[in-house]
């Protein structure tokens, strides 16, 4: 966008923080009140209401903030068919994946994208699914990548890679001669899982329950925000988790960690994206097919 000051207001509405929206452009906070302030000034309106250290946007605000974004979003979609016209792509994507997807499968592909097409700009927010869809439906980013089974019924779903969760223990530890358990058994066996709003918890949720067992029957000693979180935790416990097997590739080649089957339940799921709209912008369409053939 040619108007810096409304992608620093853009920033600002998104986070109600100039302090935030500062680190977000890399520029000084000063600079963000100086260019909001620009404006109020040209358009002789009040944008946010500063209540002591907290923003909140005036109704001038919301709709300065609802225009912006489209002038955004159509500015960001006109630099990808001009590059198209000179043959060479070019453009912003802004991307936002489930942990998972964003710590072991996204790298490996926006490293062979971007030396692919050197000119697009490509930004990763990471959350959990829910995270995720949140930032997609506010249009902080353009396309989603999330490990969730459930539908949000204004988004839009396709596939994207599949996926299997797996039981893993400590090579050596308490479990060492397990080979497998059983759902029921299962739930004797210290366990470290992901947070609520997790999509690899919600398989796990969903997968116990048609076996007639809660989470709340399970001993849970931990729950914890990330996948390598939980990985460290089974190594230096006798802790059993349930995870991603993309994201233990390396624990079991190395012999640190172990798989024990889950007798009778199917544990598996796709990753997929998710967009706003029905059919995806050109540049955020032109990923995911990449994504798709690089991902197997």
């Amino acid at each position: 966008m040619d108007d810096f000051r409304l992608k620093v207001f853009i920033a600002a509405a998104r986070t109600l923080s100039f302090t935030r929206a500062a680190e977000r452009l890399f520029i000084s906070q000063p600079a963000v009140s100086k260019h909001v302030g620009e404006l109020e000034s040209r358009f002789k309106v009040r944008l946010f209401d500063r209540l002591g250290s907290r923003l909140e946007l005036t109704d001038a605000g919301r709709v300065l903030l609802a225009s912006a974004e489209r002038i955004d979003d159509d500015y960001r979609r006109l630099e990808y068919e001009m590059s198209r016209c000179g043959s060479r792509i070019e453009g912003e994507l802004r991307l936002g994946a489930s942990t998972t997807v964003a710590q072991y499968l996204l790298p490996r592909i926006l490293a062979r994208f971007t030396t692919r097409f050197p000119g697009v700009r490509v930004s990763l927010l990471t959350g959990n699914s829910g995270q995720v869809e949140q930032a997609l439906a506010e249009h902080a980013i353009d396309l989603g990548a999330v490990e969730s089974l459930s539908r949000r019924p204004c988004l839009h779903y396709a596939p994207f890679a599949p996926d299997e969760l797996v039981l893993v223990a400590r090579t050596g530890g308490r479990y060492a001669g397990v080979e497998s358990v059983t759902p029921d058994e299962l739930r004797s066996i210290p366990l470290v899982l992901r947070e609520s709003g997790s999509g690899t918890l919600e398989v796990i949720d969903r997968a116990l329950a048609g076996a007639g067992i809660r989470l709340t029957m399970l001993d849970v000693k931990m729950r914890l925000g990330s996948t390598e979180g939980i990985k460290s935790f089974v190594r230096h416990s006798d802790a059993m988790a349930i995870v991603s097997v993309v994201s233990v590739v390396d624990e079991l080649r190395s012999g640190v960690l172990r798989i024990v089957d889950l007798e009778g339940l199917a544990l598996r799921r796709d990753f997929s994206f998710v967009t706003a709209e029905a059919r995806p912008e050109a540049l955020a369409g032109q990923f995911m097919e990449f994504a798709r053939a690089n991902a197997r």
